[in-house]
């Protein structure tokens, strides 16, 4: 029934009378259990003076809206309304029927006669309905009212209903300036009757992020008990084992969903940047037949008669494109490490987006490169994904990621940002080498006091010690102590390394050796053989890791939330 302006002096109906006087209340909204009915008298004055037989044959009336809602889905044709999405709703939907596939976010009753429901689509697109008894029972009854207020929360339900201006705005939802009268409604698909996570603690902050090992297996009533903390609003809190214990409601949830649109828009804008720079895509294997790069943090499984290995970087790959005639190439895909680091900022398979090029003059060609990607993913971030850096901020605060002003960018060698900690750092650091690799503590005291010197939470450090690069980072000719090699920062945390690689066959076996390897082992001696077989133009190129550049950006308490579906050394599921 559409709702009349009180300004224009037309007296409401006695249905309008209702949703006015309901919005009062509005506050007394259930989270996850059914909400006890109004205290205050409901029934009709004149059932109130009736005899108890004249209010039984009230109760039994024949339901005459019974067609309009139920189990299942509606035979065709009985919906008339336009399908409409809750992002496109405007003023011109006002009045129109209209119908929607949504979850049923939140629902209250309002007597016997109304019932106010939250309809959520994806993201936190949700708008309020109203369902009021028609006084003739016809198209809503007393009974659809009853059976629409006790629907399961989380049940996914088609209804038809007119959007119609409230009286004033409806705070609770995103599509606030408007609401849908229901009319019909049928549930395609039910929720159950206890959530083992409601979505209002889905959508609050991890307080604890120890993945215990049961955590993965726990039946539903011991996923619960990760429900440990409560927050300002009175509202709890859970564990991200028990997030994981509960995926869907996990991923139901407001703020996982615009992380997960800032991961996309991350990997979309490297894309798109390097596409217009003249880059190809590739796809490298995952599966490879030694451990690459002298290391043993790989996995290894049975593979027909022999072993194989999850790889732990597409370095090789991407050189042997460049060595097979491409300029320029990168590839988005898995990455795996087998380290037992159960923290924060770890986790055993993460996305990796990696660049290769070849080098015409410097290498400082790729720093620039790799600078201006992430530059542009930055900027397009602001741009593209501002609604839903605002949503998350209002679960994780944190300040404005601060880039530096073009042409001012922040680019220190290892050596002078080794000093700068010696001269205004902590005591602690008073004495670090410029010949030994930065510990994780040292990186965010250096970012802190780049910050506030700079300005700016993203910057580079060029020229790193020879002993803490790889085999394939070529030496400064000029000083054989340090590599033409670098890594990029974003609050104080480093997110990739680069560098220029040694492209003589000769020259990267020595080095090879000199790293404690032995160039005819499985996996390097295929990897030295690419660079004798052919001449390879000097290049370089680094890596990224999506993840953790989601997450220092969005400044989260753990790279795990950025991740679809997070694996450590503990979880393995789902």
């Amino acid at each position: 029934m559409a709702l009349r302006s009180t300004r224009a002096g037309v007296r409401q109906t006695e249905v309008e009378t209702r949703v006015v006087a309901a919005r009062e209340s509005r506050h007394f909204m259930r989270n996850s259990r059914p909400i006890p009915s109004s205290p205050w008298p409901t029934t009709p004055p004149s059932l109130r003076r009736a005899s108890p037989k004249r209010r039984a044959a009230a109760g039994n009336a024949e339901d005459l809206a019974k067609d309009n809602y139920g189990d299942g889905v509606p035979a065709a044709g009985k919906l008339d309304g336009e399908r409409v999405c809750l992002r496109d709703v405007g003023e011109a939907h006002v009045g129109k029927t209209v119908r929607l596939r949504a979850w049923i976010q939140n629902s209250r009753m309002q007597g016997a006669k109304m019932a106010f429901v939250e309809l959520r689509e994806e993201r936190n697109w949700a708008i309020q309905g109203v369902v009021a008894a028609s006084q003739e029972g016809k198209p809503v009854s007393r009974q659809m009212v009853k059976w629409i207020g006790g629907l399961n929360l989380e049940s996914y339900v088609l209804v038809e209903g007119k959007i119609q201006k409230p009286l004033e705005p409806v705070k609770s939802v995103r599509v606030s300036d408007y609401e849908l009268h229901i009319t019909k409604c049928y549930v395609i698909a039910a929720g159950p009757e206890v959530l083992g996570m409601g979505l209002a603690v889905a959508n609050k902050p991890v307080t604890n992020f120890d993945d215990e090992e049961a955590g993965q297996d726990v039946p539903v009533e011991e996923a619960r008990k990760g429900v440990e903390a409560v927050t300002l609003d009175n509202l709890p809190s859970a564990s991200m084992a028990t997030h994981l214990s509960n995926p869907a409601m996990h991923k139901r949830a407001p703020v996982q969903q615009a992380i997960a649109d800032v991961r996309v828009a991350t990997r979309k804008l490297f894309a798109e940047y390097l596409d217009s720079k003249g880059f190809n895509q590739f796809e490298p294997p995952c599966l490879i037949g030694a451990a690459s790069e002298g290391g043993s943090n790989v996995f290894a499984m049975p593979y027909f008669d022999k072993s194989a290995y999850l790889a732990q970087s597409p370095q090789f790959y991407k050189q042997i494109e460049i060595a097979g005639g491409r300029k320029r190439v990168y590839c988005i895909g898995p990455v795996f490490r087998a380290e037992n680091s159960n923290t924060p900022r770890h986790m055993t398979e993460f996305t990796g987006l990696d660049l290769e090029m070849e080098i015409e003059e410097s290498y400082h060609e790729v720093l620039e490169m790799l600078e201006g990607v992430l530059l542009f993913i930055f900027r397009g971030l602001v741009e593209r994904c501002s609604d839903q850096i605002a949503l998350i901020r209002t679960v994780y605060p944190s300040e404005e990621f601060l880039l530096p002003e073009p042409g001012k960018e922040v680019r220190l060698t290892f050596a002078e940002g080794q000093a700068l900690l010696r001269a205004e750092g902590p005591e602690a650091f008073r004495n670090v080498s410029d010949d030994e690799d930065m510990s994780t503590p040292q990186e965010k005291a250096l970012g802190a006091l780049i910050r506030k010197k700079y300005g700016t939470d993203f910057y580079v450090l060029d020229k790193f010690p020879e002993g803490a690069r790889p085999f394939y980072a070529i030496e400064d000719p000029e000083n054989t102590k340090v590599t033409n090699a670098f890594d990029f920062f974003m609050r104080g945390q480093e997110i990739l390394s680069g560098g220029q690689r040694i492209h003589d066959a000769k020259v990267l076996e020595a080095r090879i050796r000199k790293k404690g390897i032995d160039p005819a082992s499985p996996g390097i001696k295929e990897y030295v053989d690419v660079f004798r077989s052919v001449g390879v133009p000097p290049h370089g190129g680094g890596g990224i890791g999506l993840d953790r550049v989601v997450a220092l950006y969005l400044n989260l308490p753990s790279v795990h939330l950025t991740s679809y579906y997070p694996r450590t050394p503990k979880r393995l599921l789902p």
